[in-house]
């Protein structure tokens, strides 16, 4: 499985951008996403920002990742998702099966 990591910008140098999540740092490349400033969000895949996030985006994936942690772990996963607790699920507008009548 491949997955996009959110982190932060701390500098940019040219091409590339220094990055950190949870402590880790590294240089990703920014060609895909242009040019980004200190405390900008990005999705970084293979080494490579291949989108610019929100913050509430980042956190979103960051804690969708902690679960998948916590769950290889056998860890209780049941805070990660507090939005979903206590609700069944909706399926978004597009996937919702059509009433007669309306295209």
């Amino acid at each position: 499985m491949c997955l996009g990591i959110p982190m932060q910008v701390l500098e940019q140098d040219g091409a590339t951008a220094l990055c950190e999540r949870r402590g880790e740092r590294r240089r990703v490349s920014i060609a895909l996403v242009g040019d980004v400033l200190p405390g900008t969000h990005v999705l970084v895949h293979v080494d490579a920002a291949i989108r610019v996030l929100d913050a509430e985006e980042a956190a979103l994936v960051d804690d969708a990742i902690l679960c998948l942690e916590a769950a290889r772990e056998g860890r209780a996963i049941d805070g990660f998702f507090a939005d979903l607790t206590g609700r069944e699920p909706e399926l978004p507008a597009h996937l919702r099966p059509r009433e007669a009548g309306h295209p």
